[in-house]
Order: structure tokens, then C-alpha cells, then sequence
């Protein structure tokens, strides 16, 4: 059986499983030691428990239950509360109105957090239970959070973009730089849809607050200097140098734990209820993680991505043929591998391709940071969509479906910065010049 065939087979299994109603997280472990145990000449159990402790004992994961935590102070304590009501006033007339928080909070998040799932669960926790309380469409809600969520990779600082650039020797100033107008066309793309939606479904918005007088706003939006000091604060710990980007993640907590108490909103029971929600998602999140994790070296040891990339690297195809190629490849890994692993498994052959084809490094990571978002609501191995799903109890495939407008805006993305690279490119270039 060739490679390709066993990697159609062991994701036909796993598109079983689910079906099945297998935990997901058990759902990728099955599959990753079926895998390995048929398929490979190596010990699935030494494998399984090296991949799980790997994962669990990650310090760049380290932040991922901590800014968790900080969504449910956020949350418990009503300063999310606070913050849609300071924004309402000024968004009555702007199409879909507080619908666009979701994507402006996991913009302004992403930029701290480093990563997709830290991002999605934080900003859901928040908007989720204002937006469905005010009467916002919830499968709106659920789209554009499992979509934005991936912002938390593209917008720097971001661990999958210091991973691109070790394996292509790429300077990761130059890359965090290029991620910044690439993310604001992703989210000016998302919020543009939000918009058009609204307007094509007026009955499914709620209706507007009544104008309000320009002190009446200002006096509301009074709501939102708690929240916009905690933004602040980690920005400014990160950018001084006092903390990095996971050390950040306990900052926000202090600095949550701190505005909740100076406003009198933090109880023992609010701190304990939030303290032990955080801890079951982040258990929640680190399993699948984890699942994923050894699936991802049943896939290295198949050899299954290099056998896709060597594969088009025969095709002789031209630069922008092969770019299309590779959006296919990458959407494909993407439905089975995490971002990082996608990158690893494959740079060694695909790098030297788009080298050769006359294609900047630097402008390349950004197409594939955009491919690897789109890979994280993708189904079966979506890890926004399970984030979601084990939020709400919604089914991930239909989170997946309800995800596809957005998916959409990702591929115009993708498009717009492949035929204007300067989106991408124009930014570094003009700080610190053109490389030779």
C-alpha cells in the first residue's frame, strides 16, 4: 500500500470516530497508534507517552491555561459586561454592530497571546454569553470566533512564526513585521462579511440602542478603561522587556485579578468558579493537543507529508502553478497535522522549491501562516472548532459549516497577498530596507 493510500485510509478512520462520537482527543490518539502499529516499524506506547509529556510539559503552552483564566476573571467578574456596554453607543450605526467585537477582540488578543487557541477560548468566553444574551445570531458569533481565533498566529508576536523562521533562516523581526497588514486585511475581510451579512439579514440583528448624545457616550464608555488598562498593561510588560510573550500570560492574570478587585466585582466564589473553569478547559484543550501531537509523529514517521511534497516538487510546475499546488497540499496536512507540524514536516523540501522559484522567504511564511489558519477550521482536525465545540456543546461540523463565509475571506486573503506580495513584504522592506 502506498504512502498516499495509508494517509486516505487513517483519515477515513478518524472521519469514522467522530461520526462515532469518540472524544476527539482519543479520536487522534486511536488513530495516530493504528497508524504506527500497522504502517511503521516503531513502538506506538513510547511514542504516545513521549508525545503527551512533550505537550504538557511545553513552556510555550505554559500560557495558554493562564490567559484562560484571565477570560473567566473577565467574564465572572461582568468586566466583559462593562466593556460591550461602553462599546454599544458608538457601533449603532455601523452594520452587524457589537457582532464586530468578536473580530476585533481576537485582533487586539492575538497580539499577546501568540496563539490560535488561546485566542478563540478567551475571546469566546468573553462575547459568547454577552452576544447571545443582547440576541446576536449565535452561528455568526460561532463563525467569526472560530475564524478570528486564528489571528492570535498571524498578528505577531507569534510561536508559529518563530518556528517558520528557524526552518528557513528567515530574521523573525522581519517576519513579525510582514504579519501586520496581513491582519488587518484578514480582519477588515471578516468584519466587511459581518456587515454584508447583517444587511442582507436585518431580521437576525437586534435592534439598535437609541442615539445617544456625544456626553452620554463618553460618559459609557467610562466602561471601557478597566479592560482597555488590562490590554495596555501586557502590551506594555511585553514591549519593555519585562516579561515574553508566555511570562505576559501571568501579567494579564494579575492585572485581571487587580481592576476586578479595585472594582469591587471579584468574590471568593467568582475567583474559585473562574480559577476551576479555566482549569477544565485548559485540561480540555492540552488533551486534544496532546492527541494531535502523537498523530503528528505517526505522520513523520509514514512520511506521508514529505511523499505529498516531493510529489508536486516532481511536477516541474511554474511559480504560480506550483503556489496553487501547494495551497491544495497545505489543505490537505491541514485536515490532519497542527500548524507547526506542518511547517517542520515539510520545509526541508518545500523551501528549496520556493527558492528556486524566485519566491521571497519572508513573503512565503505569511502564505503559509494564512494556510495554516484556514487548517484550524478545517475538519476533522480543526482545533478552533473543537475549542468551540467543547465551550458550547454545538457540534463541530456545524461550526464548520457556519466557519465557511469566513474561510472564504481566508482565501481572498490568500489570493490578494500572492498577487500584491508588497501586503506582506512592503512593511519590513520599509523599516529596515530591502535585503540583499
Amino acid at each position: 500500500m502506498g504512502l498516499l493510500e495509508i494517509g486516505a485510509l487513517l483519515l477515513f478512520l478518524m472521519l469514522l470516530m467522530l461520526a462515532g462520537g469518540v472524544w476527539i482527543a482519543m479520536t487522534l490518539a486511536i488513530v495516530g497508534w493504528v497508524g504506527q502499529a500497522f504502517f511503521t516499524n516503531t513502538v506506538p506506547g513510547k511514542n504516545l507517552c513521549s508525545a503527551f509529556w512533550e505537550t504538557a510539559a511545553s513552556w510555550e503552552l505554559a500560557a495558554l491555561p493562564l490567559f484562560i483564566w484571565m477570560g473567566e476573571i473577565l467574564y465572572r467578574t461582568r468586566l466583559s459586561a462593562q466593556m460591550f456596554d461602553g462599546l454599544s453607543p458608538w457601533l449603532t450605526r455601523v452594520p452587524g454592530r457589537l457582532m464586530h467585537t468578536t473580530v476585533l477582540g481576537c485582533g487586539i488578543f492575538g497580539s499577546v497571546s501568540g496563539s490560535s487557541a488561546a485566542t478563540c477560548a478567551t475571546i469566546a468566553k468573553v462575547a459568547l454569553p454577552e452576544l447571545g444574551r443582547r440576541g446576536y445570531d449565535r452561528d455568526l458569533a460561532l463563525g467569526s470566533l472560530a475564524a478570528a481565533g486564528g489571528l492570535g498566529i498571524l498578528i505577531p508576536p507569534s510561536i508559529t512564526m518563530v518556528v517558520y523562521a528557524v526552518a528557513a533562516d528567515a530574521s523573525v523581526i522581519r517576519l513579525f513585521l510582514a504579519g501586520f497588514l496581513p491582519g488587518l486585511l484578514l480582519m477588515l475581510l471578516f468584519s466587511g462579511y459581518i456587515g454584508w451579512w447583517s444587511l442582507r439579514h436585518p431580521e437576525r440583528v437586534p435592534a439598535a440602542d437609541p442615539p445617544a448624545p456625544l456626553l452620554e457616550k463618553l460618559r459609557r464608555s467610562a466602561s471601557l478603561v478597566p479592560c482597555a488598562l488590562l490590554i495596555v498593561f501586557i502590551v506594555w510588560v511585553l514591549v519593555a522587556g519585562i516579561a515574553t510573550a508566555t511570562e505576559s500570560a501571568a501579567w494579564g492574570v494579575v492585572g485581571a485579578l487587580a481592576i476586578a478587585a479595585a472594582g469591587r466585582s471579584l468574590t471568593w466564589q467568582s475567583f474559585r468558579d473562574g480559577l476551576l473553569g479555566a482549569t477544565r478547559l485548559s485540561c480540555m484543550i492540552m488533551f486534544i493537543l496532546a492527541g494531535a501531537a502523537f498523530l503528528t509523529k505517526t505522520m513523520a514517521f509514514t512520511g506521508i507529508p514529505r511523499e505529498l511534497a516531493e510529489f508536486v516538487a516532481a511536477l516541474g510546475l511554474s511559480p504560480y502553478a506550483l503556489i496553487a499546488v501547494l495551497v491544495l497540499v497545505y489543505l490537505v496536512l491541514g485536515t490532519a497535522l497542527d500548524g507547526i507540524s506542518m511547517i517542520v514536516l515539510t520545509s526541508a523540501v518545500v523551501l528549496p522549491m520556493i527558492q528556486a522559484a524566485g519566491f521571497d522567504l519572508i513573503w512565503f511564511g505569511i502564505f503559509i501562516i494564512l494556510l495554516i489558519e484556514i487548517a484550524e477550521i478545517t475538519p476533522p482536525v480543526g482545533f478552533n472548532l473543537f475549542v468551540l465545540q467543547n465551550m458550547t456543546g454545538v457540534d463541530s461540523n456545524r461550526i464548520a459549516r457556519v466557519t465557511l463565509p469566513f474561510f472564504a475571506c481566508m482565501l481572498v486573503a490568500i489570493a490578494l497577498v500572492t498577487v500584491f506580495p508588497q501586503i506582506a513584504t512592503g512593511l519590513p522592506n520599509a523599516l529596515m530596507g530591502v535585503p540583499k
